[in-house]
Parts: C-alpha cells; structure tokens; sequence
C-alpha cells in the first residue's frame, strides 16, 4: 500500500519571543525594541494558539507529516508553539538553526517522528552586506528507509524597492542553486529534493527563473543535467489570489519547487497525483484564518506596537501551501 505525505510550507509572521527575553542577544534587544512593545506572555499566547489551531486543521485535520516555517525567533518560541498545536496524534519534533538575520527570525522544520527519522541539517549562509537569513537544509529518512532532502528558504524581503532589493534575492538563489548542485555531486542526481519558502519574488521573477534554475516545464525539468526544478505554483496563477497580498494584489511569493526525482512515478518518492493527474498542490485558505473581499486573503496578527492592524484574532499575512508526496 502506497504512503502519502503531506508537506506544508508557512511563513507565521513575526513570530517573536516575549520582549526582553532572557533568551535574546543584548543588541537584538535594542535593535527590536520598538517593533516588540507590547509582545508580552499573553500576546505571545494568543499568537502561538492561533497558529497551532489552523497547523491541526491542515491536511484534513491530521495535521501536516512535516511542516517548514519562517519568522520565528527562537528555539524558545518554537516550543510554545508545538506545545499549542491541539492534540492530533502526532510526535512532532524540530529541526531548528539559529540563524544570522539582522531581526533574528529563523527557518525551522517540525515533523512527525513517527514518519520520518531526522539524519542531519546543514545551513548555508547567504552573503551580502548586512546580515540576512540563512538557507536550511533538512535530511530525512522515511520508515521504509528512503531518503527525503527539505531545503527551508526565506529571501531578503522587497522593503526599500522590488528592483533595488532584487541583487538580494538573486544572491540566495544562486547560493540555494550551488548547494543543489552540491547534493547531487554528494548523494545522486536520483535523490529526491523539496525546495520550499517564502521567496520574496513571484516564479516568473528572474531570482527564480534564471538562478534557481526553476520552471513551469517538466520536460525541461526531466531532461536537464543542471539542477532545474519544477515550480509547483504556476497553476494559480489567475486562479486562488495569492499567498500574500500588498496594496490589494495578489502575490505568490511562497512556493514548492521539486528536483527530477520527485517528477518521476517510478521514483520511491515521488510528487502525488489527483485523478485528473495534476499535482496535489494547495494554497491553504483555511475557513478561520480568512478575510473575504476582492480575493481571499489572510487575517493578520501583526504585533501591538502596529497599532492600526495588530488583531489577536488574527493568525499570519501569508497564507500556508501544502504539497502532498507518495511513496
């Protein structure tokens, strides 16, 4: 009988420990103090509840087999919020890096160990001039003993200018493009690869087109001996809105992209297919986390110092993505 997994990718806004957490660098505190006034223990609370309440009603509430997640501070806070994902029956663990980000915030992964055995992570520190997040990479065996290699990504964000800030972001996929490179050098060509983040850019973006070496094609995909991959979010396009939105439009900034292995049905892991054969990809429009209007977009939370928005009802200002895998 054939495994499926369902994967998850969630970029949780601003997911901050308490402000003048014991846990928190001297220098971050004054860099983040404005921004945190007000993120006390019940602020935290309230945040972390949300986000655990929507985590237990993916995957039609059997919650996610792994999960990636972006903009959380600290080891500290990551276990508030497995503490507060509603009893599922699952044996989460994390695989956390702390990462060098000039706010703090890291990538992470939880997954059910019960599933999955965490072998190693590595991360890969992406240069500019001042300090951004790192690139995180997670090996995994499943039960059977198969391979899975995750690959967490959180590109420098647009604020100062799409175009002035795009260098940025063409960095990150260049240095992500080298380490797929890398691993195939190490593990094969045949290994299967999940690339997924909140990459700041949409896939027709020349970060991802050109440096990411991501494609609409699978063909191309399949017939190439550098590292392309297949982005999975092409066909939302004009179809679901977005995953985030600014000034009212709909952008996809969060995506899954599969190495060749993944394209393969006769790979021992491979993308799941529906019974029109599409890919089971989704944009997670979860009932209590949505704002309807023009599109579906997401309630945020925001922080209390953002006093025009901050809404302890609110859960992020992206919405989650799901792919499902089989083996």
């Amino acid at each position: 009988m054939k495994e499926r997994y369902y994967i998850a990718w969630w970029n949780v806004e601003n997911l901050f420990d308490v402000n003048n957490s014991p846990d928190r660098p001297a220098w971050l505190q004054q860099k983040l103090a404005g921004e945190l006034a007000g993120w006390t223990k019940e602020v935290l609370k309230r945040k972390v509840q949300n986000l655990g309440k929507i985590i237990a009603m993916m995957n039609g509430g059997d919650g996610p087999d792994i999960i990636g997640l972006c903009e959380i501070e600290n080891q500290n806070v990551f276990t508030w919020l497995l503490k507060n994902i509603p009893d599922i029956n699952r044996n989460y663990k994390i695989v956390h890096h702390d990462m060098s980000d000039e706010r703090g915030i890291d990538i992470a992964f939880i997954y059910d160990a019960e599933k999955f055995t965490f072998e190693e992570s590595f991360n890969y520190v992406v240069l500019k001039r001042s300090a951004t997040r790192d690139i995180l990479q997670a090996n995994f065996v499943t039960t059977s003993g198969n391979p899975l290699i995750l690959i967490g990504n959180h590109w420098p964000a647009r604020s100062g200018g799409e175009q002035e800030t795009e260098p940025y972001r063409i960095i990150a996929a260049e240095t992500m493009s080298y380490w797929m490179e890398r691993i195939f050098e190490i593990r094969g060509s045949n290994i299967p690869v999940l690339v997924m983040g909140d990459f700041n850019d949409q896939p027709f973006n020349k970060s991802l087109s050109d440096y990411a070496l991501s494609t609409s094609s699978r063909m191309k995909v399949l017939n190439s001996r550098s590292p392309r991959l297949l982005n999975l979010m092409w066909p939302f396009f004009g179809k679901i809105g977005g995953t985030y939105f600014f000034d009212n439009f709909p952008l996809i900034l969060d995506q899954f992209l599969a190495s060749k292995e993944l394209l393969k049905k006769t790979g021992k892991i491979h993308l799941a297919t529906d019974a029109s054969d599409n890919y089971m990809v989704n944009i997670e429009t979860i009932a209590p986390m949505v704002a309807m209007g023009d599109y579906l977009k997401p309630i945020f939370f925001s922080r209390p110092s953002e006093k025009g928005s901050f809404n302890a009802n609110g859960y992020s200002d992206h919405f989650p993505v799901s792919v499902v895998l089989e083996e």
